[in-house]
């Protein structure tokens, strides 16, 4: 099974930045809970590049590989996941919402283990995974407007 999770938040700065920031991946750090992400593969750009994201506290916590599927900025980056404990695909998008402003999608379609308890986790622990991720995903609209990634464009 698949357990599907999107979400959305305005971001009031330009595609392009919104991109930068969401493209800098030493500095998600600063805006994703509990997380430290470092590109791999070609810098962790374009299709074939690599990220590492470890989430967790000091050494309790587990590191989600990632492959990139698809690389079209400033709009839309793939991944597969490639851990042991994450699996399946994520994307990211940045749609244009108006003149200097943007909205940052974020998905992911993973792949549940353990068959109908995998399903029971989920159903119990997706409403606070996705509160995570909003909570997240406010600060990072509120990094970008300060203008946190200006200057480390990745594109």
């Amino acid at each position: 099974m698949t357990a599907v999770l999107e979400l959305r938040v305005d971001v009031d700065a330009p595609v392009e930045a919104t991109w930068a920031g969401a493209t800098d991946w030493a500095g998600q750090g600063e805006w994703m809970l509990g997380t430290s992400v470092r590109p791999t593969a070609q810098g962790g750009q374009g299709v074939g590049g690599g990220i590492a994201a470890f989430t967790g506290i000091g050494p309790l916590g587990f590191l989600d590989t990632m492959t990139i599927t698809r690389w079209e900025p400033p709009h839309r980056c793939h991944v597969l996941h490639t851990g042991r404990i994450v699996r399946g695909t994520g994307e990211f998008g940045v749609e244009r919402r108006g003149e200097g402003q943007s909205v940052f999608v974020w998905r992911e379609d993973l792949e549940l283990p353990l068959g109908p308890l995998g399903r029971l986790g989920w159903l119990l622990g997706k409403p606070l995974f996705a509160f995570g991720v909003r909570l997240s995903l406010r600060r990072f609209a509120r990094w970008v407007e300060a203008g946190r990634p200006a200057g480390r464009t990745a594109s």
